[in-house]
């Protein structure tokens, strides 16, 4: 007798763990090597307010990553949209803390290899959204993600 494996039926990246695809998606554009981060990211701060570069050597896979899922969940985003939602407090010593946007610079080169890729494309709304080849690959790694 055979036994048939349940796949799991209308699993997308909103049932998954932000967390677990953001990693496994990061992971994936890192092996595929489809994906080249510019020269510049290790010496890059990722927002005006921080005083270093990340410390993870991959941070612009997950970044590029983060910026999949964002993409996927709220489309016709734009890039000032995704710069005020990467952004956060700025330590002011004894001040108050005030918001400060993340780099454009960074995110706007992610978003560009997001699209020569064909994950998403720009909008005629405006922002970016996703393709239906973007949609299928994520589904795919939350589906993955689901089996193990």
């Amino acid at each position: 007798l055979k036994k048939k494996i349940k796949m799991p039926r209308g699993v997308t990246v909103k049932d998954v763990n932000s967390h677990e695809f953001v990693n496994a998606y990061s992971k994936y554009l890192k092996r595929s090597g489809k994906m080249n981060p510019p020269e510049w990211t290790n010496i890059a701060k990722t927002a005006c307010y921080k005083e270093l570069s990340p410390q993870d050597p991959d941070w612009f896979y997950v970044r590029t990553a983060s910026l999949a899922r964002k993409v996927y969940l709220r489309q016709n985003t734009g890039l000032g949209g995704f710069k005020k939602l990467y952004g956060s407090g700025a330590r002011n010593g004894t001040k108050p803390r005030h918001h400060r946007n993340a780099s454009g610079s960074v995110i706007r080169h992610a978003l560009k290899q997001l699209t020569e890729l064909g994950i998403i494309e720009v909008s005629n709304k405006g922002g970016r959204k996703i393709t239906q080849k973007g949609q299928r690959e994520l589904d795919g790694i939350a589906v993955s993600l689901v089996n193990k």
